[in-house]
């Protein structure tokens, strides 16, 4: 008999690949692997209720982490780094200078993507607002967009598989060395940077193969007469954009403010603040809370408003936060299957005490895992009481262990339909409507890092 988590995965990637939208997918992909689980369609319904009670902090988190990126587009600055790009291609002449121009682009894309995990922690919500107004550079410079998709999902992935700071405290410490150490093992004198810097050498080694083999040839995009990018209002739905996604990113251009000094000092004050609450309180929630607080605080964003700021914030967000709420509910109706264990046990028996094989067999149920429920941060719980004793009887050690259970949750991350480092990129790349979440985002970052990081993660399974 299939076992019903791995039947579940593969409906929901089927349906997903066959453009049926993904909130569709994860609910249909849930319904199939709670009925062949077993639970009936009454405990297959409320588990999958109960997951999404689970996934009420996400959405709040991220409509906040919204409202918080539009009040900072609406102080002007993401428009101005936009004209002042353009403003320099249009003054350089020389080949040499727009390659360069370009490069300095993809360098400051991926800065921006691991700022936005811990020195700016708005993770991907900085994404629709500063990729649009930039579409018609790219398409000027006929970069692919499905190098920029990789450029900025490398961003969002390594900072938190590698840093231990912001997002990457939550995943590497927060969740994987809690879940280790309470499955048994000693974590005390483990450094998760040494356990994890052979995968995230993986993930750099994918981004350099998009980079310079992939997609390095010029790509042509339809573009207006003034060379921008062009709009288009019915966004197909399996882009991962809701139709009403470009009207909110219009009206946020149209609302914002002519950028100044005095506008400028107050973003900064608002991103330090924000970042200093969330340190201290480690709250993205709070963090986003304070940072639009000082917006409204200093007149940025005006008090009448601030309704509009804050609605269009939501707007900007809802769609992936509905989709991760969604991805909750398929989480807890795998784990009410009871059919992950099984799924590893059946797996163990294909290892007859080879620890190459058993790493590699644990690194990919990891990357099922994580391909169906989107995230990283709820695979470490389910997979990491069953692999801390499993790599102890084998005889990993402690390094290896940490490293091959942070592997397999992140491995699944970049690639899925319902992730949010595939839904970011997708919200600002696709609101002229050229860019497709699943041929353009889903696909090209499964192959270039899921692949390496599944090597590079069994070497160090290996080596360490």
């Amino acid at each position: 008999m299939i076992n019903a988590v791995l039947l579940a995965v593969v409906v929901m990637l089927g349906l997903s690949v066959a453009r049926v939208h993904v909130v569709l997918s994860l609910l249909i992909g849930a319904m199939v692997g709670g009925l062949v689980g077993g639970l009936g369609v009454d405990a297959t319904l409320a588990a999958f209720q109960e997951g999404i009670k689970n996934g009420a902090q996400i959405a709040l988190s991220y409509a906040l982490l919204g409202a918080f990126a539009v009040a900072i587009a609406h102080s002007g600055l993401p428009q101005s780094l936009s004209n002042g790009v353009i403003n320099r291609i249009n003054n350089q002449q020389a080949g040499s200078s727009i390659s360069s121009i370009k490069w300095l682009l993809f360098l400051g894309l991926v800065l921006m993507s691991v700022f936005s995990q811990n020195l700016i922690p708005i993770h991907i919500a900085f994404i629709p607002l500063i990729i649009p107004p930039l579409l018609g550079v790219f398409n000027r410079l006929q970069v692919d967009r499905r190098l920029l998709a990789c450029l900025m999902s490398f961003g969002l992935v390594t900072t938190y598989l590698f840093i231990p700071y912001g997002f990457g405290e939550i995943y590497l410490d927060q969740i994987m060395l809690k879940n280790v150490g309470e499955a048994g093992l000693n974590v005390e004198n483990i450094s998760v940077m040494h356990a994890m810097a052979i995968p995230a050498l993986g993930m750099l080694t994918g981004l350099l193969i998009a980079v310079f083999f992939s997609y390095r040839k010029p790509r042509s995009y339809a573009m207006t007469a003034d060379g921008t990018a062009m709009t288009n209002n019915s966004i197909s739905a399996n882009s991962g954009v809701p139709s009403g996604h470009q009207d909110t990113l219009t009206n946020v251009a149209a609302n914002a403010i002519v950028p100044s000094r005095g506008k400028t000092l107050v973003a900064l004050l608002a991103i330090i603040t924000a970042f200093v609450v969330q340190l201290y309180t480690e709250s993205l929630l709070l963090g986003s809370l304070f940072g639009f607080g000082i917006f409204m605080a200093t007149g940025v964003v005006k008090w009448n408003e601030a309704d509009s700021v804050f609605n269009d914030g939501i707007k900007l967000m809802a769609m992936i936060g509905f989709i991760m709420i969604t991805a909750q509910g398929f989480a807890e109706v795998m784990k009410a299957t009871d059919q992950i264990a099984p799924l590893v046990d059946g797996a163990t028996s294909l290892f007859a005490g080879n620890k190459g094989i058993a790493a590699f067999i644990m690194l990919l149920i990891g990357l099922v895992v994580t391909m169906g429920i989107g995230s990283s941060f709820s695979t470490i719980p389910i997979i990491a009481a069953i692999y801390v004793p499993l790599c102890i009887s084998l005889g990993f050690s402690p390094l290896a262990t940490v490293a091959i259970v942070g592997t397999a949750g992140a491995l699944g991350d970049a690639g899925s339909p319902a992730s949010d480092s595939t839904l970011g990129p997708t919200s600002g790349l696709s609101v002229d409507g050229q860019h497709d979440h699943i041929k353009d985002s889903v696909i090209p970052t499964f192959l270039h890092f899921n692949i390496p990081l599944l090597i590079f993660g069994w070497i160090a399974a290996m080596v360490l």
